[in-house]
């Protein structure tokens, strides 16, 4: 049998990817990765002639009527990462959530502080710090992951739109049943008899306390823009991100 898993939670980190991994796990019919974010498509491998078989062997495929997935939401944004996937299964299905690129990047902060692999104050790290990020960077990269247009764009150039599905992480709060019921349906799955609202994180890190309203005022600004072209390309309303009262709902 030609192994090939049938869709990948691909982005964006912080974005309430656990959240959803946990919830898809509790579906009869979906297997997940025994581990969640497997790292195969961003590892250091020989991509001219790979080998898949570190990646299916996360799985258990003795069951025939279901379908498996992976959740890794750094392969949005690291380069490479989406033409691998391509290459692995053209006719993959990749789900991408997206969360308010202010309230990702201070989320994003919080978990590395929490790790000790960040010094810098967030003020700093969200401005002069974005020096170090370079290209593209793992641990540094608040402002970066969070330009999410660019990222659309290129999985748009690279998968047929039906095969991608935009979700958006605080909707999904809002409207658990409604949003688990478009993603059974896009995997092709019967919906859950009942959907739980929780917010599943795989780091508490809650003793930063809130975003310094004037470190959120100028990343709304930096990223305005591009929320705008990243609600053009993947059709779904943001316009409640844009407002500076704007608040997430998760309480995180």
């Amino acid at each position: 049998m030609d192994r090939r898993i049938d869709f990948i939670i691909a982005g964006a980190q912080k974005c309430g990817t656990t959240a959803l991994d946990t919830l898809l796990r509790r579906h009869p019919n979906i297997r997940m990765a025994s581990i969640k974010e497997t790292h195969f498509f961003d590892g250091n491998r020989e991509w001219s002639n790979p080998s898949y078989e570190a990646l299916h062997e996360l799985f258990d495929w003795s069951d025939a009527d279901v379908v498996r997935g992976e959740a890794t939401p750094i392969y949005t944004y690291w380069p490479g990462c989406l033409e691998r996937i391509r290459a692995y299964a053209r006719s993959i299905r990749l789900l991408v959530m997206l969360r308010h690129p202010s309230f990702r990047a201070f989320s994003h902060w919080r978990m590395s502080a929490t790790r000790a692999e960040e010094s810098l104050p967030f003020d700093q790290a969200i401005r002069t710090g974005r020096e170090r990020v370079g290209s593209f960077h793992r641990v540094y990269s608040y402002v970066e992951r969070g330009l999410y247009a660019r990222q659309a764009e290129r999985l748009l150039s690279l998968f047929p739109r039906e095969q991608i599905l935009f979700l958006a992480t605080d909707e999904l709060w809002h409207d658990p049943r409604g949003q688990m019921d478009r993603i059974t349906t896009f995997l092709g799955q019967a919906p859950f008899t009942s959907v739980p609202r929780e917010y599943i994180v795989p780091l508490q890190s809650d003793d930063f306390g809130e975003m310094p309203p004037s470190d959120r005022a100028c990343l709304d600004a930096l990223f305005r823009s591009d929320i705008e072209r990243t609600a053009e390309l993947t059709g779904l309303d943001l316009s409640r991100w844009l407002r500076p009262e704007y608040r997430e709902p998760m309480g995180i």
